[in-house]
C-alpha cells in the first residue's frame, strides 16, 4: 500500500467514524419533543432569524477557509474542502483537536501544516477570549454581571489569556523549524478570527430571538461571553451539547436558551458535516 492509498483509507476511518457518532448522537437525543414545541410557537419573525442564522452557517466556513488560507496559501476549493472534512475529525477528538490533523492528512505536509494549525488555534481562542472579556467589561458597566465571575473561572481565562499571549508572541521563533510564521501573519490571523467570532453572536443572538430569549442589551452582550465560557471549559465531543446547554441556561436564564445552544451547535457542526461528501475532491 502506497503513502497515497494509506491518505486515503485513513481520510475515510475518521469520515465514517464521525458520521457514527453523529447517527448515534442524534438518535439517542432526548430532548426532541421540547424543540419541536419551541419550534411550532414561533412567529414569522422568529422563523425569519432562524433562517438568517442558517443562512450565515456558509458564511461562517467561508471565514474560517479565509483565515486556514491565509495561514496555508492554497487556493479556496481546497481551502473550503479542508474546513468542512476537518469538522467530522473534530467531533471524535477532545477539544476538536482532530480538526487541524485532518487538514495536514489532506495536505500531505505534516510540520508545517500542524505548526499553522497551531497558530490559528491560539488565534482564534485568544478572539474568543479577547471578546469574553469585553462582554464582561461591558456587563460590569451595565451592572450585570451578577455571579458570573464567581468560581474559579476567572482565574483560569486569566491563565489561558497569559499563555496565549505568550504563545502568539514567541511563535515565530518556537515554530520557524517548521514553517514561516511572522508576528505580522499572527495579527493578522487575530483580526479574521475576531470577524468569525462577530460571526458566531450574531448567530447566537438569531437563534436565542428566534426561541424567545433574547430580552436585553446584556443578552447580545452575553454572546461573546458564552463563547468564552463554553471554550474555556474542559470537555469532550459526547458531553459538547450539555455543556453548551447548561451555559446557556446559565447566562441568559432559560430553557428555551439551552435550546438554542444546542439548534446553534447543529447548524454550524451538523449542517457542514453533512456538506463533505458533496464538496469531496476526486482522489489524485
Amino acid at each position: 500500500m502506497d503513502k497515497k492509498t494509506l491518505f486515503y483509507c485513513l481520510e475515510w476511518v475518521v469520515a465514517l467514524a464521525a458520521c457514527a457518532w453523529l447517527i448515534w448522537k442524534m438518535v439517542t437525543y432526548d430532548n426532541y419533543p421540547a424543540l419541536w414545541e419551541s419550534l411550532r410557537s414561533m412567529g414569522l419573525n422568529q422563523y425569519i432569524a432562524l433562517f438568517l442564522c442558517i443562512v450565515l452557517m456558509p458564511l461562517n466556513m467561508t471565514l474560517e477557509a479565509w483565515r486556514w488560507k491565509t495561514l496555508v496559501p492554497m487556493t479556496w476549493r481546497e481551502a473550503h474542502y479542508q474546513v468542512y472534512y476537518s469538522k467530522l475529525a473534530g467531533l471524535i477528538t477532545p477539544w476538536r483537536l482532530g480538526e487541524y490533523p485532518a487538514r495536514a492528512l489532506l495536505q500531505g505536509e505534516w510540520a508545517n501544516t500542524l505548526s499553522m494549525g497551531a497558530v490559528g488555534s491560539a488565534t482564534m481562542t485568544f478572539a474568543i477570549v479577547l471578546g469574553g472579556l469585553t462582554g464582561l467589561g461591558v456587563l460590569g458597566c451595565l451592572g450585570n454581571l451578577g455571579n458570573l465571575v464567581s468560581g474559579y473561572y476567572p482565574l483560569l481565562v486569566g491563565v489561558v489569556l497569559i499563555l496565549l499571549i505568550l504563545s502568539l508572541v514567541f511563535a515565530p521563533r518556537l515554530l520557524r523549524r517548521w514553517a514561516e510564521v511572522s508576528h505580522r501573519l499572527v495579527m493578522i490571523s487575530v483580526c479574521q478570527s475576531l470577524v468569525r467570532l462577530a460571526c458566531w453572536c450574531v448567530q447566537l443572538a438569531l437563534v436565542l430571538y428566534a426561541l424567545d430569549s433574547l430580552g436585553s442589551l446584556g443578552d447580545l452582550v452575553k454572546t461573546p461571553l458564552y463563547y468564552l465560557l463554553v471554550t474555556v471549559t474542559p470537555n469532550v465531543p459526547i458531553a459538547e451539547v450539555g455543556v453548551r446547554g447548561a451555559w446557556a441556561i446559565a447566562l441568559f436564564g432559560t430553557m428555551n436558551a439551552a435550546l438554542a445552544g444546542v439548534l446553534l451547535w447543529g447548524i454550524n457542526t451538523l449542517l457542514p458535516c453533512l456538506f463533505v461528501p458533496f464538496l469531496r475532491k476526486k482522489a489524485k
